[in-house]
């Protein structure tokens, strides 16, 4: 079957990371033609498609920022009802009485410039600021984090515009390499990415599935406490990705979150339990062998960006405290400074603990494996684990697992390792020497630890699940939908259709797609001797 799949390349607030993952998908299933639609940043920039690979042939872009696209301004009539639609949608995002219009001005909106290429010139218009700054200054508009300014209107309509151009892309129809030819888009990241997959499923009744390996809607709440906007402008710009998450979940086939900690976030944004299937993400690292011998020297090894919500200073504290009952324990810290100055102010800890000759900061190691080598115990002190990718491959090592119980930490570990609570040294400290005093209980839940990685976190169950889904959605969905009859029709395309040497009398006029082949009499084989073996 035809697969469209759909991500970002690039985010500004938030980190991708799915590429490689879109990589091994792909070559799972190469029984199916994928074709790539990435949006990108910049005009130019492409993502990483691969982990060490190069981009892909085929793959089509289509620039966030930058340069607008091409395109003439609409007319006066076209215009009006532009801002028509322009203002529901807006509308939708300040008054909480109007959400529901979220969904129809954007399928508005991506009718209109389905038709005259004109939408990324209006949003820049004088005219779509003005819209903008009469509903958001509007009697009943929310402006509790602060009153707009005229600045804020300009930027928030900039970004606007940015955030609705997978609207005008040029992806959409039944001709080849259009969505509308695909039999499933697979949206891999969520946010942007998605509106190609709503507007193909509004214009040709095309399913579509999500894969969020940490929900897009939770990465943009984090990562616009740093954006260099005034707070109504934020504001303004979560509650657009909100809304965008909101009707992504409505109209998904299937949800395929990464944890159960993500599905949970995701059932707290709308998304209807009975779609939603957990599959973790597959890691290569699951051939590597386990690390070899222990180092001769008790070591616990800490990994993980040095800033306040991986809290190091907890595993700090902690190792104090180790250091008071073994003399001869080490602590070595891998990662690099995410927030300036916190790596000194680390080492100002270290110091006045008194452990400073006890503790290396050893920066980016080479590789993970080679991190987790270097030590006893892994050691994981977080205030939040959003991804289960560091911990798992930390468990893939052998190595025996101490962690914080935040986020999926439980989930993943589950009893293979000591969860302790977070923010409590004295308890992380009890954990690290009860499994630093006994070699054969570390033996035995590194092995456990290990196991339990390989099975949740291989690969091919990953390629296997989506297998079975892609083959559940085009037998339930419609192959030919139809305004005037909008229920389902599976399997409603004969297996003459999937042939390539059939016949053009069977076209349909028109579009040139064929029709479905005259219904055989009872009794009768619908489609000629061997038409369903050459079809597979």
């Amino acid at each position: 079957m035809r697969v469209a799949l759909l991500t970002e390349g690039v985010r500004p607030h938030a980190p991708c990371g799915t590429g490689g993952w879109c990589d091994r998908l792909v070559d799972g299933l190469r029984e199916h033609d994928f074709e790539w639609y990435v949006l990108t940043g910049e005009t130019g920039e492409t993502g990483e498609t691969g982990e060490g690979s190069g981009p892909r042939p085929g793959v089509r872009e289509l620039a966030l920022r930058g340069r607008r696209p091409p395109g003439r301004a609409p007319g006066a009539l076209r215009r009006r009802q532009y801002a028509a639609a322009y203002e529901q949608l807006v509308r939708a995002l300040l008054r909480p009485g109007d959400r529901d219009g979220f969904g129809p001005g954007l399928y508005r909106l991506a009718g209109l410039a389905r038709t005259d290429r004109a939408l990324p010139a209006f949003l820049v218009s004088a005219h779509a600021r003005r819209v903008l700054e009469r509903v958001w200054r509007s009697p009943g508009a929310d402006t509790s984090a602060g009153q707009p300014l005229v600045c804020d209107v300009l930027v928030a309509a900039d970004l606007l515009e940015q955030c609705l151009r997978p609207l005008s892309a040029p992806w959409y129809g039944t001709a080849p390499g259009g969505l509308g030819a695909a039999d499933l888009c697979h949206v891999v990241g969520g946010g942007p990415a998605a509106l190609p997959a709503l507007v193909a499923k509004r214009l040709h009744g095309v399913p579509f599935v999500v894969t969020e390996h940490g929900p897009h809607l939770r990465e943009q709440y984090l990562g616009h406490r740093e954006a260099p906007h005034r707070w109504p402008v934020r504001a303004l710009l979560l509650a657009f990705f909100r809304a965008l998450t909101e009707e992504t979940y409505r109209q998904a086939a299937i949800l395929t979150p990464g944890s159960a900690h993500d599905q949970r976030w995701q059932l707290r944004c709308g998304a209807d339990p009975a779609r939603t299937r957990v599959v973790y993400e597959g890691s290569p690292a699951v051939d590597r062998p386990a690390a070899g011998p222990e180092p001769a020297v008790p070591t616990l090894v800490w990994a993980g960006a040095l800033e306040p919500g991986r809290d190091p200073e907890l595993a700090l504290h902690a190792f104090a405290r180790v250091r008071a009952e073994l003399p001869a324990a080490r602590l070595v810290v891998h990662g690099e400074e995410a927030v300036p100055g916190y790596r000194a102010h680390c080492g100002a800890v270290a110091e006045r603990l008194g452990v400073a000759g006890a503790v290396e900061f050893a920066g980016r190691p080479r590789s993970a494996a080679d991190a987790w080598a270097e030590g006893t115990v892994v050691v994981f002190s977080a205030l939040s684990q959003r991804r289960p990718r560091l911990l798992a491959d930390a468990m893939l090592s052998g190595r025996a697992v101490v962690a914080t119980d935040v986020g999926v930490v439980r989930e993943v570990v589950g009893p293979t390792g000591l969860l302790v609570p977070p923010r409590d040294p004295r308890a992380l400290a009890g954990a690290c020497l009860a499994l630093l005093r006994d070699e054969e209980r570390r033996a035995r839940l590194g092995l456990a630890g290990r196991l339990r990685a390989q099975e949740r976190f291989a690969v091919e169950p990953v390629t296997g699940a989506f297998r079975e889904i892609y083959l559940e959605l085009v037998s339930q969905w419609p192959a030919f939908p139809a305004a005037a009859d909008p229920r389902p029709r599976p399997f409603a395309r004969p297996a003459e259709y999937w042939l390539t040497d059939r016949s053009p009398a069977v076209a349909a006029p028109g579009d040139g797609a064929p029709t479905p082949a005259p219904a055989a009499p009872a009794g009768e084989a619908a489609v000629r001797p061997g038409a369903f073996a050459e079809a597979v």
